[in-house]
């Protein structure tokens, strides 16, 4: 029952992320790429990782920080342990098994440097270790037959890929701020939907007949 449990624990770090997260943008004091003297947090021109910052654009110190660190923590944390946890019931060898599980925890482990001066040498490092835990993620779902995720992360990735593109280039960037929060959301509910398909199939072979 406990092992079936702990299943759930990306679930449960994700919705405290989330809730965490609310608080750190409802104590954001203000400013953005597009005004430095706005008031308030923007979900349309600031970015997430504003949060993380120890001021704000405007030059105040940021009280909403704590609060998005210890979401950031707990939401690296939980998405450590679904790439430690889904491998496992799903039919990979060794060595897939094994690159999965460490490429997926080693990204998380990085980005939780997001918030230091080595921001863009993060943001490459665990992007790279998170693709290859994503097409992981993607081959187990088949092996699963489990399509309609299969391709709700297919429809995530074309989305990564469209920020990444972004985020590098400059072009549009105006929209990175929506676009990447539109892409993180979709991202959590994917990791959601299938830790909780885990479970249920899970549940479902340890009942008695």
């Amino acid at each position: 029952m406990k092992k079936r449990i702990l299943i759930l624990l990306p679930v449960w770090g994700i919705i405290i992320f989330t809730f965490l997260y609310f608080i750190a943008s409802l104590l954001y004091q203000g400013g953005s790429q597009v005004d430095e003297n706005a008031i308030g947090f923007s979900w349309i021109n600031n970015y997430w990782c504003d949060l993380l910052s120890q001021k704000t654009y405007n030059g105040q110190l940021n009280p909403g920080r704590p609060f998005a660190m210890i979401g950031m923590l707990l939401v690296c944390l939980a998405l450590a342990h679904f790439w430690y946890i889904f491998p496992n019931y799903v039919n990979f060898s060794r060595t897939g098994k094994l690159l999965v599980q460490i490429s997926g925890m080693m990204s998380m482990l990085i980005a939780l440097f997001i918030s230091t001066q080595y921001h863009d040498i993060v943001i490459y490092a665990a992007s790279f270790l998170g693709l290859v835990a994503l097409i992981g993620t993607f081959v187990g779902l088949i092996k699963l037959k489990w399509y309609f995720l299969f391709w709700f992360g297919v429809f995530n990735l074309i989305i990564l890929l469209v920020d990444h593109y972004i985020y590098y280039t400059r072009e549009f960037i105006a929209y990175l701020p929506i676009i990447q929060k539109i892409n993180f959301a979709a991202l959590l509910i994917w990791f959601c939907l299938i830790s909780i398909n885990l479970y249920t199939v899970v549940e479902l072979r340890n009942m008695p007949d």
